[in-house]
């Protein structure tokens, strides 16, 4: 399912994080981003220099406390 930008419900399905890892394996060892990042609808994460990362090279994030 796809949802045009412009929907109400596709802020539903995004997150934003003001400050996360973006691991790209289960051993914490390859840190693909450290900061704020964004989570598309599709999967992608956006950080904060626009880039986008694809998910399949995400294993996962961690969200870290603010600061």
């Amino acid at each position: 399912m796809v949802f045009s930008p412009n929907s109400p419900m596709h802020d539903f399905f995004e997150q934003t994080m003001d400050n996360a890892v973006v691991y790209g394996d289960a051993d914490k060892e390859t840190i693909l981003h450290e900061g704020p990042v964004r989570i598309l609808a599709n999967g992608w994460v956006e950080v904060s220099s626009g880039r986008l990362i694809s998910p399949s090279a995400v294993h996962h994030i961690d969200k870290q406390p603010s600061e």
